[in-house]
């Protein structure tokens, strides 16, 4: 089955939501100019009455060390997800799990991101802009995604409720995930869209 990842998230009615839905991770945002930035101390509160096998995910764009450090020990996430230009030494250094995203353009090499990042336990697959790192409801050519990975691949970028069983059906990547597309404005979740695009994820996962 098709794991899918609620991100975003910055209040815990919405991160209950999700979970009664039946997302399978929780993405908070701890780079502070992003419109749906959440103070780690406060993601912490929301993880702390998250239910059993809930995955949650800090999302970091070329923060440093410091910051990092303190933002797993405020919020006590459990995968960490690097969204910028840090290297694999970087990313190894936390005694975190971690994903790393990159934005994807013409002549993308998923190979040389796997060799790069062998260590990661995920590669995350987004649209490229020139204005954010992420969350900008853009979709990227799905003809770049490669058929064959070395390591699961995670898809973003623009998804919603009405093209997220296209995708699916064409490349059966391991895991999506969404953002804009589940929300009413920026950093508050649609339960009606949540529902929808976790449906739309299971039954064209079958």
């Amino acid at each position: 089955m098709i794991k899918v990842k609620i991100c975003g998230i910055t209040n815990l009615n919405d991160a209950l939501d999700a979970c009664s839905l039946g997302a399978d991770a929780l993405g908070f945002v701890f780079v502070k100019d992003s419109p749906r930035y959440i103070n780690p101390a406060d993601a912490g509160e929301i993880i702390k009455k998250l239910p059993a096998f809930v995955t949650s995910v800090g999302l970091f764009v070329n923060a440093s060390i410091d910051e990092v450090k303190k933002s797993i020990t405020r919020s006590g996430v459990d995968i960490l997800q690097f969204h910028g230009d840090e290297s694999e030494e970087f990313c190894l250094q936390f005694n975190r799990r971690y994903i790393k995203a990159f934005q994807v353009k013409s002549h993308f090499n998923l190979v040389e991101c796997c060799n790069n990042y062998n260590s990661a336990a995920a590669l995350l697959l987004d649209a490229f802009s020139d204005s954010a790192r992420g969350g900008t409801g853009i979709i990227f050519d799905w003809n770049l995604i490669p058929q064959d990975s070395l390591k699961p691949l995670i898809i973003a970028g623009g998804l919603n409720n009405e093209n997220i069983s296209l995708l699916i059906n064409q490349h059966q990547p391991y895991a999506v995930d969404v953002s804009g597309g589940v929300e009413i404005t920026k950093g508050k979740k649609d339960f009606k869209k949540m529902k929808e695009f976790i449906l739309g994820v299971k039954h064209a996962s079958i």
